[in-house]
């Protein structure tokens, strides 16, 4: 029988979204922003062109130039895989708009986010946080960038004890605690006992992230990140999978995103760790199995952080690791590389950008799949796996 694996390379968009205009960061609409598109003109210009044959063979550069009509210099073989270029219909270009969209099911409703003023949360909030975490205040409660926001806050909560809670333009509300001085299962237990309340007011997620250090030699997130995220609001094919008996392995942050929902196994770590577990779930899972990855340093290591030189060495990384694992999938095998939203780092700001991404396929031999929907994604892996399904979308197969 049959496996599919799905890996999501977290913001890794192509520009071209019909709907950009209606997207910012800051005051600055989306319009244009194109993140393969515009590393593979950076890194050109800077004299290292982007090298990922892996990616390109497959039909990422075709990809790009779909969608956008943009050239990705150094992006220009004939394709050999099946490709093409989805649109999202959800009004979010965050993590589980995209990835619940991908999987069948588009988000029905309008996210919650959190004015960019300072405080940023209402006191209800801040006073169940402080209620939770045993804490008379917290630290933050305002937009900001992640790292930035522990170098900024990281000494006045190493004396006071109170969590760092910021937020983005994204839905979310993000606690960062030191993992000596706040304690990391404290920190997961006040990020659990939170989130029920702001799913209710339909805020995506509830994240925690601790981090580790000192003022003096710095501050540095660890691997312990956990999204508490709020359920998908149908089946998913996460659902569909496991309900016709078959086995559904989550890769990465899949299982936070889908709050486990139709998921028998999950395996995190950092990306290189979870390339090997990729690599393991190629030789080890069962026929019938369905694989859902996330990599998400491309978004969370370079483009928030608008590195460029960092995401295109990442890209080639991936690229690299991909030419191992594509020879050693079982004939029959289905294997679908795509993105969830943008993150282009040549733009302004700090929070992703809405693009259309990469469907980028293996196992169906060379065609063009012209433009798509997030939700043919879910569609095709069910066609492929010959299981019910109830989600949206139209396979592609």
């Amino acid at each position: 029988m049959a496996r599919a694996f799905l890996v999501v390379i977290d913001s890794v968009g192509i520009g071209g979204a019909p709907d950009a205009g209606a997207f910012f960061n800051g005051d600055v609409p989306d319009t244009g922003a194109n993140t393969v598109g515009h590393i593979a003109q950076t890194q050109a210009e800077a004299g290292t062109p982007l090298r990922t044959p892996t990616l390109d063979a497959l039909g990422m550069g075709a990809a790009v130039t779909l969608a956008s009509g943009f050239k990705a210099v150094a992006l220009d073989a004939v394709p050999t895989g099946a490709w093409g270029a989805a649109t999202e219909v959800s009004n979010g270009k965050d993590t589980p708009s995209g990835h619940w969209e991908l999987a069948g099911v588009p988000v029905p409703w309008e996210w919650h986010t959190f004015p960019k003023t300072e405080p940023a949360f209402p006191p209800e909030i801040t006073a169940l946080i402080c209620k939770v975490a045993g804490t008379s205040g917290i630290l933050a409660n305002r937009h900001a960038s992640g790292t930035a926001v522990i170098d900024e806050e990281g000494p006045a909560h190493m004396k006071t004890g109170w969590p760092i809670c910021y937020t983005s333009v994204d839905s979310v509300l993000q606690i960062a605690a030191h993992e000596e001085v706040f304690g990391r299962e404290r920190l997961m237990d006040l990020c659990a006992q939170i989130a029920p309340v702001l799913h209710e007011m339909k805020v995506g997620r509830v994240i925690a992230r601790p981090f580790v250090g000192n003022p003096e030699a710095g501050f540095q997130r660890t691997e312990y990140r956990k999204d508490f995220a709020i359920a998908p609001p149908a089946d998913t094919i996460c659902d569909a999978v496991h309900k016709a008996g078959h086995p559904v392995h989550a890769v990465g942050k899949i299982g936070d995103i889908f709050s486990m929902r139709g998921i028998d196994d999950l395996r995190k770590g950092r990306d290189v760790a979870l390339m090997g577990h990729l690599n393991d779930l190629v030789d080890e899972a069962a026929d019938g199995a369905f694989v859902f990855a996330n990599f998400v340093e491309f978004d969370s290591e370079y483009g928030h952080r608008r590195d460029v030189a960092g995401y295109a060495k990442h890209l080639e990384w991936f690229d690299a690791e991909l030419a191992k694992v594509l020879p050693r999938l079982r004939e029959g095998d289905l294997l679908i590389i795509t993105a969830d939203h943008g993150n282009d780092p040549t733009w302004v700001g700090t929070d992703h950008t809405r693009e259309r991404v990469p469907v980028l396929v293996h196992g169906i031999g060379a065609k063009q799949l012209g433009l798509l929907a997030f939700t043919d994604v879910g569609a095709t892996i069910a066609a492929h796996l010959n299981i019910s399904y109830t989600g949206e979308g139209r396979s592609f197969l």
